[in-house]
């Protein structure tokens, strides 16, 4: 069997629905195929900081989630090895904007697919290889081979399909590389209320750092970050280790050196939202001058800059990129009478490219530079967090979340709201 699209974006992720959502207020109908059976809300929770934010206005559904969740106050960073206790008040909002906010993964994912059509997202859909031909016109276009043997021929194919992503590897860009550290997140569930703060909760170590986020009355994100496995034996983790025992390993190889506060967070983990896995990241220079595209063909959030969590900005550039090449796309389709002339889209591709390619290279690299700092496993680690980091940092990490990706065309019931 042989389907022909319009749009075919790789992964239901973040990503991929967001970008679907951005193209549906052009009046481009983007169909999302998902190898997974239903929505992927592997994180459990995720950071949104102000440009995120921006980006959710820009789709329509920042007011679906906003009052939802509290602003998160202030960083509370604890040395644990002098004791050392740094408060960092969040920045106030800049002309009214929002954020950081922690929100549930699977809430920001429902609320993207609500904007879509059901039969626009198609489960169960793997693609077992990527090729291209000539249509009828000689304009290039995107074939998937599925595994059910099917074949589905796009005029535009995006890549939203993760770390690992299918995409990526067709055009030819560089594999992720491992950070040398590992990461555990998790939610943990206080059935009765936690009874804490709206703040960012951090403890460094030597090789290792974790913390936690209250986000609702019920419940906290958990993470934690390591050079690696405490113990190189047996008895040492994979992602593949079954999350109980993730749960006993943390507890029996990190818990110790943390206050006890980080110990009961833990324990009150829901096991089935823990993950345990190596941090990659895609190398800067690899993005800067590597393939992002070729013709109609692109890639977009982790599938084009995985990056390591330290600055929580991977699903923040996931968003930013969704608007920008909806934006993209969108204003040559309108340009050319509701219609996507490949060779116009392709310019527009072009364009969303050198509009990110400099712009997630640069988060790439500072959030790198701020996990290799805050690991603390040298002297001169140590120096440059206690000494400079976290004093000249901030400024810096204040642009990256302050950034404004633009704006998206209003619907109708946007432009006229209902009145009281």
């Amino acid at each position: 069997m042989e389907r022909v699209e319009e749009v075919v974006i790789v992964g239901a992720g973040i990503c991929g629905l967001a970008i679907a959502v951005a193209l549906r207020r052009y009046g481009i109908q983007a169909v999302v195929v998902e190898r997974a059976e239903s929505l992927r809300t592997t994180g459990a929770s995720i950071t949104l900081a102000s440009n995120a934010w921006l980006a959710l206005e820009a789709l329509g559904v920042s007011h679906k989630l906003n009052p939802h969740y509290p602003t998160l106050n202030k960083s509370v960073v604890t040395n644990l090895s002098t004791g050392a206790v740094q408060i960092s008040p969040f920045p106030p909002n800049q002309s009214g904007r929002v954020g950081p906010k922690t929100v549930h993964r699977k809430a920001l994912l429902e609320v993207l697919g609500e904007e879509l059509p059901r039969e626009n997202i198609r489960f169960s859909c793997k693609i077992t290889s990527i090729s291209t031909e000539l249509d009828g016109q000689g304009s290039s276009i995107a074939l998937l081979l599925m595994e059910d043997g099917s074949h589905i021929k796009a005029k535009v194919l995006i890549g939203c399909d993760g770390v690992h992503s299918q995409v990526a590897r067709w055009l030819g860009l560089g594999e992720p590389v491992d950070s040398g550290r590992f990461g555990l997140r998790a939610l943990s569930v206080y059935p009765q209320g936690h009874g804490l703060d709206h703040d960012v909760f951090r403890f460094t170590h030597t090789g290792f750092n974790g913390g936690f986020v209250p986000f609702t009355k019920t419940d906290l994100y958990l993470y934690l970050t390591t050079l690696k496995s405490r113990d190189s034996g047996e008895e040492g983790i994979t992602a593949k280790t079954p999350p109980e025992l993730i749960q006993k390993y943390v507890i029996e190889h990190y818990c110790k050196d943390f206050p006890p506060e980080y110990l009961d967070v833990v324990n009150h983990v829901d096991v089935s939202t823990l993950t345990w896995a190596p941090l990659k990241l895609r190398l800067p220079w690899n993005v800067i001058f590597g393939k992002l595209s070729k013709g109609t063909i692109t890639v977009a959030g982790d599938a084009m800059h995985p990056m390591t969590p330290d600055l929580g900005q991977g699903g923040c550039c996931a968003l930013e990129d969704a608007v920008v090449l909806g934006r993209c796309i969108g204003n040559t389709y309108l340009k050319n009478g509701q219609k996507l002339v490949s060779s116009e889209v392709a310019k527009a591709i072009d364009e969303y490219v050198e509009a990110r390619r400099w712009r997630v290279a640069g988060v790439i690299t500072a959030s790198f530079i701020s996990g290799w700092v805050q690991d603390g496993s040298s002297w001169l680690k140590r120096f440059v967090r206690d000494a400079i980091f976290y004093r000249f940092f901030a400024q810096y990490a204040s642009t990256v979340i302050n950034y404004d990706c633009g704006s998206l065309p209003r619907t109708s019931a946007e432009s006229n709201p209902k009145q009281d």
